[in-house]
């Protein structure tokens, strides 16, 4: 079976009365542990974004003291899975500027870690990908925010 497309999912919703549309959402976050979340994020976090971001990164920090250094598989592990959640809850909030914003902490807690990544190639490749992503992203932004971003990225690089 082919889904439908957006437009006509919005279409669908606007017609239904806001009853079964909530029951529809509910449904929804019962079968995926994602959807779940987006919603909790979209009714709970959305209107103060500042403090979610807050949240994240001491979470991210956490995980980050929580990595396993003794060898280079096990921490690629760890760094793979915090950059996937990184990731994912960047793509709950849908806006770049807090995107560019939890991957430069990413990579300045990466490296706060103390690892030499600049020795294990697949470690720098990790790094060397999220700062491409994070001026990418830094491009498509205001000026006045460009001009923070940047620099912060520029420490990272240095």
């Amino acid at each position: 079976m082919k889904p439908a497309s957006i437009h006509e999912i919005k279409d669908a919703l606007q017609a239904l009365p806001p009853a079964k549309v909530s029951e529809l959402c509910l449904r929804l976050a019962r079968f995926k542990k994602e959807n779940k979340e987006l919603l909790t994020y979209l009714l709970f976090e959305a209107d103060n974004l500042n403090s979610y971001l807050a949240e994240l990164k001491v979470e991210m920090a956490d995980s980050f003291s929580e990595i396993n250094s003794s060898h280079v598989y096990y921490a690629k592990k760890s760094l793979r899975k915090i950059l996937r959640e990184t990731s994912k809850q960047a793509r709950y909030i849908g806006d770049k500027g807090a995107e560019a914003e939890l991957l430069i902490t990413y990579c300045r807690l990466m490296k706060d870690m103390g690892l030499p990544f600049k020795k294990y190639t697949v470690l720098d490749n990790i790094f060397q990908s999220q700062l491409k992503k994070i001026a990418k992203l830094i491009n498509g932004l205001h000026e006045d925010l460009q001009f923070e971003l940047r620099r912060e990225l520029k420490s990272l690089e240095g």
